[in-house]
């Protein structure tokens, strides 16, 4: 087998989009993330090291991945997150971060040093109380008083909205408001299914509604449709007289899977071809014996299915039996 094949799948699609979940701990409880009693978490020494995880990262660069994306669990709560956030900076890769903002301040400079421009902040709701439900937890001045930081320090922020029907879906309004003297982009998210958090179709709220509640505001003359750029999730927007941008991640009813480019490494050194897949492959079994993950990873990306994981249609995509078998969001890694 040669060592410089490309990362690309039965279907021609290539991978130069890495996701890395570097724990599975969070400061959060995030219901659509976990499901309420938690989850039983892998042992430590089941765990990728700092070392293990830029060993592999280096390994995927070589085969043509550009961007590398750092997720949790909460990332920033591993206590080697800022070593491996830099050791990471090092190798000329589009890095980047998604987090829920809360222990951001003591991150700055790692993120300046390491090269980190674009942050996704994890938010569901503007009120208060209705954070606090749905994260069980208290920090929503936190994260506010942080998504400010990070735009007065010069980042790029992007803001992850979850959409779930009589929940949040009377807020859409109020999110694309902030984008009007804010230099933020909204990304309103569709409530995918996962193991654990109570999805059924009817709490969706799809991209044909999302648009139908923005033009109850705004005419059609004053939404703008940007750009996208190449293998984009998010169909991307603005409010002509608005600082900022939206966009919309339609994983449910309008797939994007045919221009997929990412692949995801879980914490325990796993790689999942899709986030709606069901099977993994362990890496790092194989490289703690000192073989080859090469192998591997080619047969990972061989293995990938056309459309979500096998759930190509509506009525698989529905059926518990399946997506219950994937992992809780929170030990993917988004």
């Amino acid at each position: 087998m040669e060592n410089n094949f490309p990362l690309q799948d039965s279907f021609g699609r290539e991978h130069n989009y890495l996701r890395i979940s570097i724990t599975e701990h969070c400061n959060l409880r995030c219901s659509y993330c976990m499901p309420e009693e938690g989850i039983a978490l892998t042992p430590k020494s089941h765990l990728m090291t700092a070392d293990e995880i830029i060993h592999i990262a280096k390994t995927f660069l070589s085969h043509g991945v550009s961007k590398i994306r750092l997720t949790g669990g909460e990332p920033l709560v591993r206590k080697d997150a800022k070593e491996i956030i830099l050791q990471l900076g090092k190798l000329g890769v589009d890095l980047t971060i998604t987090t829920n903002g809360i222990l951001v301040p003591n991150f700055i400079e790692t993120f300046k040093e390491a090269g980190i421009k674009t942050i996704n902040i994890s938010i569901d709701s503007l009120v208060k109380e209705k954070f606090n439900k749905i994260t069980r937890r208290n920090y929503f001045d936190t994260v506010f008083e942080n998504i400010d930081l990070l735009l007065e320090e010069g980042f790029k922020v992007k803001l992850n909205v979850v959409l779930i029907k009589e929940f949040n879906d009377n807020e859409i309004l109020d999110f694309i408001s902030l984008t009007k003297h804010k230099n933020i982009q909204i990304r309103f998210i569709e409530f995918m299914p996962f193991n654990g958090n109570h999805w059924d179709k009817s709490k969706l709220v799809s991209y044909a509604e999302v648009m139908e509640t923005i033009q109850s505001e705004y005419a059609f003359s004053e939404i703008e449709r940007l750009t996208d750029a190449p293998n984009d999730t998010a169909k991307n927007f603005k409010i002509k007289s608005h600082l900022g941008s939206f966009a919309i991640i339609s994983s449910v009813t309008n797939p994007f899977c045919s221009t997929c480019n990412r692949i995801r490494l879980t914490a325990d050194g796993k790689l999942k071809n899709c986030l709606f897949s069901n099977s993994e492959t362990s890496l790092l079994e194989t490289l703690r014996a000192g073989e080859s993950i090469i192998p591997l990873i080619q047969q990972n990306l061989l293995s990938k299915k056309a459309v979500r994981g096998g759930m190509d249609d509506d009525q698989k995509f529905q059926n518990p039996d399946l997506f219950s078998k994937n992992r809780s969001m929170i030990a993917i890694g988004g």
